[in-house]
């Protein structure tokens, strides 16, 4: 290494020391009372916050107590240096010109907003100060650095918007790039009301449909996807999303249906033949060479090609076969409810969605929509919200449940602020994916859907079928189906009295 102003040997001898804290040499970031600190030790010091056992105060506690090494504040462990910031005062850690990392985080997102006035864009206000309230401003500047000098990052996408080069509308983010940093940006606007709220992932397939088409051959191909997207696909996830929410498994459907659509269309053509003029002698070679799963992707269209005289009406569809997956025997329910029960090494939140699957027969889907006012305390009694009436929760799941709520993840940022989530997301306003917690849920030996039908099953040998409907939020007419199936003896359950 070669330094203008300092030889190795110097530079080891004047910059590099012994950390007092991790015992590792590293660059001096401070020279502190108990000795020298690296820059880890000085920024995890810093920003320790607490009541100081010296002086009972609140406040950044950077020192460590003789004896015990407890964390105190600078006053008592005799600093000769302060961590007041030079504007609001807040103790901790400093950044350029002695302000904090909120201040520092003001500043940076005012002249990104500026609207050319000197003052930030007035439709903006909302969003700066939605970010500037983070629990932790260093996960903002974390973020307005991220990707740095690369086009699309978060600075020059704030630049834009606050220029007014942005049009303040979701088909405008629909178009931009990096993708996923739109969508980010376009959920924090949407959680400060700057956007109206559209669901999520409604946006994710008007976003992902332009590129795709982009990509096919041929335009008499393009034209009809186009369509068949428009008409069939798009006005249903629009409806699905007005009754209630699209999940990432009906989002990624409807994209199945496009890429299936498309796929027809191209052995269509390998065949010498045309939508136009597809027959009988097709459509049952196409089921034949594929899967199930593209069978079911292809219906769509094909209802849709029939309804709108883009083909034969008189073309039969073959009837769709039902698969479900096999349950798990009451003794693999009970051995997992055991292990999430005890188990400290699984992540809380895995353990609490676990028992919710394994107790209440829960769909993951409905777990991560629930929220914490789903959760009612009546004096020591703990009810849950999932249907009528609510479902008690016994005392080992309460206190579990209890200790989730008071430490629940995606706390800290921008995104979920003061999320009434009982599982809330890392995007802005969302709860946690469903997809992504049912892959969590297999990894620790909760498969979620094997793990539902055997706690439904449970509950139906128990209870009447309609009980179970309407306190767990099923349909009556799936509850009966399940209860046929296992052969339960409520099936010739008789209304009335049979106490006597």
């Amino acid at each position: 290494m070669t330094r203008t102003y300092a030889t190795d040997e110097q530079y080891e001898r004047w910059y590099v020391a012994e950390c007092c804290r991790c015992g590792r040499r590293r660059h001096k970031a401070g020279t502190w009372p108990d000795g020298y600190v690296c820059r880890t030790c000085y920024d995890r010091a810093v920003r320790t916050r607490g009541i100081c056992p010296g002086c009972g105060q609140d406040r950044a506690l950077p020192g460590l107590r003789p004896g015990d090494r407890a964390p105190i504040c600078t006053t008592c462990a005799g600093f000769s240096q302060t961590f007041d910031c030079s504007r609001c005062g807040f103790e901790g850690k400093l950044l350029g010109g002695r302000l904090c990392e909120r201040c520092t985080l003001a500043d940076r997102l005012t002249a990104l907003l500026d609207d050319g006035t000197g003052r930030i864009r007035p439709a903006l206000v909302p969003l700066f100060d939605l970010l500037v309230a983070m629990d932790k401003p260093r996960s903002g500047l974390a973020w307005l650095e991220m990707r740095r000098g690369q086009p699309g990052n978060a600075s020059q996408l704030l630049r834009r918007l606050g220029l007014g080069h942005i049009p303040l509308t979701h088909d405008a983010f629909h178009g931009l790039q990096p993708w996923r940093a739109a969508a980010h940006l376009e959920e924090l606007l949407m959680a400060c009301g700057v956007l109206p709220p559209v669901d999520k992932y409604l946006c994710s397939f008007q976003r992902w449909l332009p590129g795709y088409l982009a990509d096919i051959a041929d335009p008499e191909y393009v034209k009809t996807i186009r369509l068949f997207a428009t008409w069939r696909v798009l006005p249903r996830l629009r409806a699905r999303a007005e009754r209630g929410h699209i999940t990432p498994s009906v989002r990624r459907f409807a994209a199945e249906q496009i890429k299936y659509a498309t796929a027809f269309l191209q052995w269509l053509g390998e065949r010498n033949s045309a939508l136009a003029s597809c027959g009988q002698i097709d459509i049952d070679a196409w089921y034949a060479e594929n899967t199930e799963h593209g069978r079911t992707c292809l219906r769509a269209f094909l209802n849709w090609a029939m309804q709108s005289r883009r083909c034969r009406r008189s073309l039969s569809i073959p009837a769709m076969r039902v698969s479900r997956r096999a349950a798990l025997s009451e003794d693999e329910r009970l051995d997992a409810l055991g292990r999430l029960l005890t188990d400290p090494q699984t992540p809380m939140r895995l353990r609490v969605a676990g028992l919710l699957v394994l107790l209440y027969a829960q769909p993951v889907s409905r777990i991560v929509r629930l929220t914490v006012d789903d959760v009612i305390r009546d004096g020591d009694t703990m009810l849950l919200r999932l249907g009528e009436p609510s479902s008690p929760v016994p005392a080992p799941v309460a206190a579990l449940l209890l200790e989730h709520i008071a430490n629940r993840e995606n706390m800290n940022t921008a995104t979920n602020p003061a999320s009434g989530w009982l599982f809330p997301g890392r995007r802005a306003g969302q709860p946690f994916r469903p997809d992504h917690l049912s892959a969590l849920l297999n990894e620790v030996g909760v498969p979620a859907a094997a793990a539902r039908g055997a706690a439904i099953r449970q509950q139906l040998l128990e209870l009447p079928a309609p009980v179970v409907a309407e306190a767990l939020g099923y349909h009556d007419k799936t509850t009966t189906r399940l209860l046929e199936e296992t052969g339960g003896a409520w099936s010739r359950y008789a209304q009335g009295d049979h106490t006597r």
